[in-house]
């Protein structure tokens, strides 16, 4: 079964330096930004990391830039980069969901950037991943992402700063 995911965070700086941030090597900013905050939450070396109903769920995964589309302002909206993303966890790929998303960067004002981030995950082991993804998987998986994304977004402020 595919299940989707959005979440979005901002930035408080232009979409330019936002986009001239990510744009180069996307996937060594993710890395970064995710190490960064599993220092800070005291995990080793844990790129994707939840904290659901007091319990502590973290993997390393390998993230994938697939492609980078940059998307002139137009009679439809502003300007705006997409990354496709995707990722898998490092060790044991096929116990966990392979996440397939684009991360779409656009102007909120001249001084703030969306980071909006919406993507489907395959829930794997057939009907009992079906079970455990009912129960308790799919709010794993929203809080790792929503993490995800906020770990980027307090990276890239910190970072442009």
């Amino acid at each position: 079964m595919s299940r989707s995911i959005h979440v979005y965070d901002y930035v408080n700086h232009s979409y330019e330096t936002v986009k001239a941030a990510l744009e180069p090597d996307a996937a060594a900013v993710f890395s970064d930004a995710t190490k960064v905050a599993a220092r800070r939450a005291n995990s080793i070396a844990s790129e994707l990391h939840a904290n659901v109903a007091g319990i502590d769920f973290g993997t390393d995964i390998d993230i994938e830039v697939k492609e980078v589309d940059l998307s002139p302002k137009s009679f439809a909206g502003p300007e705006r980069t997409t990354i496709q993303i995707e990722w898998k966890a490092s060790k044991m790929p096929r116990l966990f969901p392979v996440m397939k998303a684009v991360l779409s960067i656009y102007p909120l004002t001249s001084t703030e950037t969306q980071l909006d981030l919406e993507g489907e995950y395959d829930v794997p082991l057939g009907p009992l991943g079906d079970a455990i993804d009912a129960v308790a998987g799919h709010r794993i998986a929203e809080a790792s992402v929503h993490r995800f994304i906020s770990d980027v977004a307090a990276y890239l402020r910190q970072e442009l700063g």
